[in-house]
């Protein structure tokens, strides 16, 4: 069972009926004991870095999630639940991410309109089961103000261009990040998802 983590922020509806219509096996939960029994965990998120990571807080959810992530527990970040991987992010000075991707999250800087909101294609940069079916090019929707800038860029499994480059999807052994909603991102979306869940039952 997939369970798609409630931490009072992001589309959890949206992503719950997307994996609904692949007949996929899921929960939405907060509760400690069901996601560390679940075989995958989905963190959708929509909003600040800093709220994101209060609220984990505050449910006990952000050092069980952490250490699950680093015990192998297969994990799909969608936009702040990718960005929350990381070390820090320029919305919220002081305030730490999980620190298992090193690297920030920068806001978008330069003569472009904030926030990114739209479609736009990307460019599928490394071999993964994820991307199965999709190609270079083909399109998904986008809603954010800042992206992450990982230090090592062999974890890179994505790129976009929205005034200069980013990397807009992650991939680290268990670990899959994704910068744009599948959940809203139409056939292609629906086909990150099940991918997903076919690695997940693999």
């Amino acid at each position: 069972m997939i369970a798609i983590v409630d931490y009072g922020m992001g589309n959890l509806r949206s992503v719950a009926n997307a994996i609904k219509k692949l007949d996929g096996d899921f929960v939405i939960t907060k509760k400690k004991d069901v996601i560390k029994d679940s075989t995958a965990v989905v963190l959708p998120g929509v909003g600040a870095f800093g709220k994101c990571i209060e609220n984990l807080k505050k449910l006990e959810l952000f050092d069980m999630l952490k250490d699950l992530i680093l015990n192998d527990k297969r994990y799909l970040g969608i936009c702040l639940g990718m960005q929350v991987l990381f070390d820090a992010s320029e919305e919220a000075p002081g305030i730490s991410g999980m620190g298992i991707i090193k690297g920030n999250v920068a806001k978008f800087k330069g003569d472009v309109k904030v926030p990114h909101m739209g479609w736009n294609s990307i460019e599928v940069q490394k071999d993964n089961p994820i991307f199965n079916g999709i190609k270079s090019g083909e399109h998904f929707y986008f809603v954010h103000s800042y992206h992450v800038a990982p230090e090592d860029e062999s974890c890179a499994a994505g790129r976009c261009s929205y005034g200069y480059e980013f990397v807009c999807a992650v991939e680290k052994e268990n670990i899959m990040g994704t910068q744009f909603h599948p959940e809203k991102s139409s056939k292609r979306g629906l086909q990150i998802l099940k991918n997903f869940g076919e690695m997940v039952n693999c």
